[in-house]
């Protein structure tokens, strides 16, 4: 499996994010995501700076990581035109090392623009036609397209990249494999799910096997105990599944949503404390369930440092051996 690491938006800066980026690549992480989002799940986390002038810099601090968003919603913050000229960018100015991962997005990110909040076939339905719309243009020349939710009109792109960018697509079950599968380049889940990967592989057209990225959070220290409380503080949200985390519209709905989960709770589904372990086994329930790649997430934005050296010493050699 090829290991990844996460530039968490919602807890650094972008100073720090861009440091951070620099100093995974030293401790020879095989890529980088990055989260897109306007605000973070809750108020510990405490950043949300614009991912896309931090991919920027990062592309100029690294040399060999693979990048890619996680994800971006192409579907009402930004216009699909628009996502694809970003893609379009970063991927000249990376040197061709940038995936675009793409998904239906969250009330918390999205609202901010002042258009309600759609239903969840509504969402799929925008996302189909957003890829559509990058993919047209991806392809070159003037573009135009006219669909249900999205209108382009002779736009182009002038700084192609030598290699096209390839696209990503976050899906949660059957219906979202179905209708994307075809038309993605790969598969991005947050969960372990064999179905979705065979079934991801049976979809694609001709039927190959594709990449298929999935994340995983932890919380490295060697304080377990601390590590935990670090890990219910800032990612407690997570229990609530992506079902209701892409409806809640704010940090103050996901404090009140997951004022009753519990320390255990939390360290029962994250890897916590010192050990190698428990996050090899985790790592392990993606590459049996068919996933060919997992970013890991070290929760706490003053943990990072401590969290690669740990990874260039200990826990990559570990994972690959």
């Amino acid at each position: 499996m090829r290991i990844g690491y996460t530039l968490m938006t919602e807890q650094a800066g972008p100073g720090d994010l861009v440091r951070f980026a620099a100093g995974a690549e030293r401790a020879g992480f095989d890529f980088e995501v990055m989260s897109d989002h306007y605000s973070p799940w809750l108020d510990e986390q405490g950043h949300a700076p614009y991912a896309w002038a931090v991919l920027g810099a990062v592309t100029q601090v690294t040399e060999r990581a693979e990048l890619m968003t996680y994800v971006t919603c192409p579907t009402m913050r930004y216009h699909p035109a628009v996502v694809a000229q970003k893609a379009a960018t970063v991927q000249a100015l990376s040197g061709g090392r940038f995936t675009l991962g793409l998904g239906a997005g969250e009330n918390l990110n999205e609202h901010v623009v002042g258009r309600g909040w759609p239903p969840a076939n509504v969402r799929h339905e925008m996302l189909a036609e957003a890829v559509q719309i990058i993919g047209g243009l991806f392809d070159g020349g003037y573009f135009d397209y006219e669909g249900k939710h999205f209108r382009v009109d002779s736009a182009k792109l002038w700084d192609l990249p030598e290699k096209r960018t390839p696209i990503g697509v976050a899906v949660s079950g059957s219906q979202s494999v179905r209708r994307f599968a075809p038309v993605a380049d790969a598969m991005i889940a947050v969960e372990p799910k064999a179905e979705l990967s065979q079934e991801w592989d049976a979809t694609k057209l001709g039927g190959e096997p594709s990449r298929k990225i999935g994340q995983l959070p932890v919380s490295w220290g060697t304080d377990r105990d601390a590590a935990v409380k670090r890990a219910h503080e800032q990612f407690r949200w997570f229990a609530g599944g992506w079902k209701v985390n892409a409806e809640l519209p704010g940090p103050a709905g996901f404090a009140g949503a997951t004022q009753f989960v519990r320390e255990e709770d939390v360290a029962g589904s994250i890897p916590c404390g010192p050990d190698i372990a428990p996050i090899a086994e985790a790592v392990q329930e993606f590459e049996k369930a068919g996933f060919t790649d997992v970013a890991l997430v070290q929760i706490g934005g003053d943990q990072q440092e401590g969290f690669l050296d740990f990874a260039e010493k200990e826990l990559l050699p570990a994972l690959r051996g």
